[in-house]
């Protein structure tokens, strides 16, 4: 029986990464999200897996992303019984965001069931906190480079990914010989703190990300237009909010704000990370060096912490959380979630969203149906926990901070590979992202290409 692949997630859209691969008699699932965005997307969340978990024999991760990660909890809860594999980096982060899932998943049925917000009697979390450790106890580490065995006579390997910490494309082969590598999310090339993608130059079949797929990243100065943002805050005393993914995202900020008080470019002020889990994320980041570029191993050498600008300080409290809320600027807050669908910037937009002397500086992709999304359009007004909230702030984006490939930048990846795969499948990206990545591909480098739909099935020969 030929190797076969099934795409249980992240088909036609951006998020809840599951894909199935079967040789033989053996099942392996090559990353565990959530999905997000629109509630007929998230709806799928609580569907039945496509197969028992209990038939599944390994659980490869590609990183730490909900979207990637994010359904774990709730697969070990139905049955799954046997190893989740990831980085080394990947079970550190996923030790933090998995349990903080399970709590904000518990503490929003607990508020909706209060408030009298949901269409069922009594809401429920997807999973408890509870679920998420229980999940966490079987993973296992494993190191870039070297070949692990799965059930059934396959191997596979991974590479670095250049996304965020622990990011790794899976490069599994198969008892024919023939290997399929899953890109997982596909990272950019000269960024700081992390080390660029790895190239590859052949694989029988391939799975590659479309975030991206037909956008090209803005070559604005990061950093000119940050210490903008930060001068006109501090001269208006303004709060300046920045709804940031924990993983990433905030590191990658801390990172240029260090760098522009270094050159006495931004004038010094309180910065505050509101997020338990971007504070626990930033230590990992600080240290697994095998992860870091030169310039963040030479930084770090000189005991220079190149995320520790001046001003900053980490807030774990609710209590302080809440302070934040009534305190007056010039401050920075940096709060999860980045897409504003969750977390702790919720409680911060309802605060200040309708304030005229906030400023909203979004960085990275806003997923369809999200609040990020309805700010970022320009909504004169949204809903926020169920409470109708005018938008008068002032909105912004960075719009060269991501960490996924753009367009010319997965080109400039795939063209590393000497011998066309046989056959490559584009997921995790809206279909206009997808269909424009498809039409590039083939007709510059001539590949077979597919989009799969949603649980679509596809033999690998």
């Amino acid at each position: 029986m030929q190797p076969r692949i099934q795409f249980c997630g992240a088909a036609r859209t951006v998020t809840g990464s599951r894909h199935l691969i079967r040789y033989g008699n053996k099942t392996i699932l090559v990353d565990c999200g959530l999905f997000q965005g629109p509630r007929e997307i998230r709806e799928r969340n609580w569907q039945p897996f496509p197969v028992a978990p209990s038939e599944i024999d390994a659980v490869v991760l590609t990183h730490a992303h909900m979207d990637h990660i994010g359904y774990l909890p709730k697969l070990v809860r139905e049955g799954y019984q046997g190893p989740i594999y990831a980085t080394r980096a990947t079970v550190g982060l996923s030790r933090i965001s998995l349990p903080d899932s399970g709590r904000l998943q518990e503490e929003e049925a607990r508020y909706r069931n209060r408030h009298g917000l949901t269409r069922h009697k009594p809401a429920e979390p997807l999973y408890t906190e509870k679920d998420a450790y229980a999940c966490l106890k079987r993973f296992e580490a494993v190191h870039y480079h070297q070949f692990h065995d799965l059930p059934g006579g396959a191997t596979w390997q991974y590479l670095p990914a250049g996304h965020i910490l622990g990011s790794a494309f899976a490069e599994l082969y198969f008892p024919n010989g023939e290997r399929i590598l899953m890109s997982g999310d596909l990272g950019r090339f000269d960024t700081p703190i992390l080390k660029d993608p790895a190239s590859c130059d052949f694989a029988e079949y391939l799975v590659i990300e479309s975030t991206y797929g037909n956008r090209i990243h803005s070559d604005e100065d990061t950093e000119a237009k940050l210490a903008d943002l930060i001068q006109d805050a501090y001269q208006r005393s303004a709060a300046l909010l920045v709804p940031s993914f924990a993983i990433g995202r905030t590191q990658e900020l801390l990172y240029y704000l260090k760098n522009l008080q270094r050159a006495n470019r931004i004038p010094r002020m309180p910065i505050f990370v509101d997020s338990p889990m971007a504070t626990s994320t930033t230590l990992i980041y600080a240290q697994e060096e095998a992860e870091h570029d030169k310039e963040t191993r030479i930084a770090f050498d000189a005991h220079d912490d190149p995320m520790a600008p001046e001003g900053l300080e980490f807030v774990r409290d609710r209590e302080a959380s809440k302070a934040l809320n009534v305190r007056k600027g010039p401050m920075i807050v940096i709060s999860g979630s980045g897409m504003a669908n969750g977390g702790r910037i919720i409680h911060h937009l309802a605060q200040r969203l309708s304030d005229p002397a906030t400023t909203v500086v979004f960085t990275g992709y806003q997923a369809e149906g999200t609040l990020g999304r309805q700010i970022l359009e320009m909504a004169p007004e949204v809903f926020v926990m169920g409470r109708p909230i005018e938008v008068r702030a002032r909105i912004e984006k960075l719009n060269s901070l991501s960490a996924h490939a753009d367009q010319a930048e997965m080109m400039r990846w795939l063209n590393g590979f000497k011998t066309p795969p046989k056959r490559t499948f584009i997921v995790h990206g809206e279909p206009e992202a997808q269909d424009a990545l498809r039409q590039r591909i083939e007709s510059e480098l001539g590949w077979n290409v597919a989009i799969p739909d949603h649980l679509e099935e596809f033999e690998l020969s």
